[in-house]
């Protein structure tokens, strides 16, 4: 079997959790046998090549790559990675009123109407979680049976991840750790960094940092906190990273929502409690080995940090992670969703 995968090609500059889910999906196919190829943009591309075609990121950057794959006659495969707060038949409006307009006028468009579209042709779509599925059960009209929910994953080596190595880089043990880009609405850095104010405990946030107005005001604010450790982004890769997992207490990423957020993930299996927001469909990722905190909400994101803290470390998260959720199971679930699509061809 040969698949092709691509994604938004900004992936590449704003890094995250699509980028990671792309590529260790990529590895733990190859490791089953699936030969993976990345798209490239500047190679000719031969469609008898391949199998089928595998889209991570259901929206407007990437209708015009799933539009052409459909005229080449591929089978599509989707793993939207969208979610929403706004209610589903409020989404469903915004799609009829898009069809009704694109009917009569050329040129404007909405990302629901696009992704309804780009769902419309796929063969089988591929939510995170039960909740996002749900959202496009309800809000875009996919079809339950070809609906697969297929979890995000994680790398088996961050349960063996050591401390020292960041303890001997920043001075710090113990601490309160935040793993997410500075700047983006969504990830909510600057209600975080305004609930670190009121907790007397040292904590560090890792990031890429925007440099836009919201980006900027993180970092103002976060300078007058003694407590608070900045860093820019480290690879993903990097041994640093996964050191700071094991180093830290609690890991904290009360953003607007997640569905799970990997990072998450990661700091869970390197040990860590895990304070989260309960959007997205967290909770079938965590269980009840998380705090759950209102996003919106400074002061109860305060106290969800304050709870974790004085709450023990056990291995409950790290033994369900272990066993649910390693990219080794994404990749067989991902296959068996391929051989679905192809044997119904």
């Amino acid at each position: 079997m040969h698949v092709l995968f691509a994604t938004n090609q900004a992936t590449a500059l704003t890094r995250g959790g699509v980028r990671t889910q792309v590529l260790q999906t990529k590895e733990a196919l190859e490791h089953l046998g699936v030969h993976v190829t990345l798209f490239d943009t500047w190679r000719d591309f031969h469609p008898a090549d391949f199998d089928l075609v595998h889209l991570f990121a259901a929206n407007m950057a990437t209708y015009h790559f799933a539009r052409a794959m459909k005229a080449q006659g591929l089978p599509l495969v989707i793993s939207p990675v969208f979610f929403t707060r706004r209610q589903a038949g409020l989404v469903r409006k915004v799609i009829k009123t898009d069809r009704l307009i694109s009917r009569t006028m050329r040129g404007i468009w909405t990302d629901y109407g696009l992704i309804a579209e780009m769902c419309s042709w796929a063969r089988a779509v591929t939510p995170n979680t039960t909740e996002e599925g749900k959202l496009f059960i309800e809000a875009f009209e996919v079809p339950e049976k070809k609906l697969f929910v297929i979890p995000n994953g994680v790398e088996k080596r961050f349960s063996h991840a050591a401390s020292g190595l960041f303890e001997r880089e920043y001075g710090i043990k113990d601490f309160i750790l935040s793993v997410g880009n500075i700047g983006p609405e969504r990830k909510n850095m600057h209600r975080l960094i305004e609930a670190l104010e009121g907790i007397d405990h040292p904590a560090a946030i890792i990031g890429r940092i925007e440099d836009t107005p919201s980006g900027r005001a993180c970092l103002e604010r976060a300078r007058h906190n003694p407590r608070l450790l900045i860093i820019d982004a480290i690879a993903h890769d990097s041994m640093l990273l996964a050191s700071a997992y094991a180093a830290c207490d609690v890991f904290a990423l009360p953003s607007q929502f997640e569905t799970p957020g990997i990072a998450a993930l990661e700091a869970g299996l390197a040990g860590a409690k895990i304070v989260i927001t309960p959007i997205g469909g967290t909770k079938e990722y965590f269980g009840d080995q998380a705090v759950y905190v209102e996003p919106a909400s400074v002061k109860n994101i305060t106290e969800g940090i304050r709870t974790a803290l004085k709450t023990a470390k056990d291995n409950v998260l790290r033994s369900r992670i272990l066993k649910e959720f390693l990219w080794e199971n994404v990749g067989e679930k991902t296959k068996q969703v391929y051989e679905s699509v192809l044997s119904s061809a």
